[in-house]
């Protein structure tokens, strides 16, 4: 990853608009963006009650993230904790804060609070396993 991001920059975030990562933010004032992180394309995030992204967060292409849902009425703020990776095709609700270090399989329903340091996916989400040492280096040491 240090290469990737070597002149990593903060991108450019317009209101509900398309950025030149090909991912967009409603309600920016309310958003926060932490150091190189990764949104892959598609990606929309609804930061209406307010939606946090900590640093070295990586997050796949076509995830939805929602601070607000208009289907059951829940508003919450949404906490992704540095380097957690969220894979492609998730879709994270409000009020859910994701763990440090912690990594979410593709095609995730993520409707409820992931610890730290956890391997978790599904529809809803499950917690499979914690995370071993080597594996919280590796992740980790992609980061140096």
């Amino acid at each position: 990853m240090s290469m990737r991001f070597k002149d990593w920059k903060y991108p450019d975030i317009e209101e509900g608009k398309l950025n030149k990562y090909n991912w967009v933010v409603q309600h920016k004032d309310k958003f926060k963006l932490g150091y190189k992180t990764d949104i892959g394309a598609f990606t929309y995030i609804n930061a209406k009650n307010g939606v946090i992204i900590g640093d070295y967060v990586q997050i796949g292409s076509h995830c939805s993230i929602y601070s607000v849902s208009t289907i059951d009425n829940k508003e919450g703020k949404i906490v992704l904790k540095k380097n957690c990776r969220v894979g492609s095709h998730s879709v994270i609700m409000s009020g859910v804060t994701i763990g440090e270090n912690s990594v979410i399989g593709a095609f995730t329903f993520v409707n409820k609070n992931i610890p730290d340091n956890v391997l978790a996916y599904g529809t809803p989400i499950k917690v499979i396993r914690k995370l071993t040492k080597e594996e919280i280096k590796k992740l980790l040491k992609e980061i140096e």
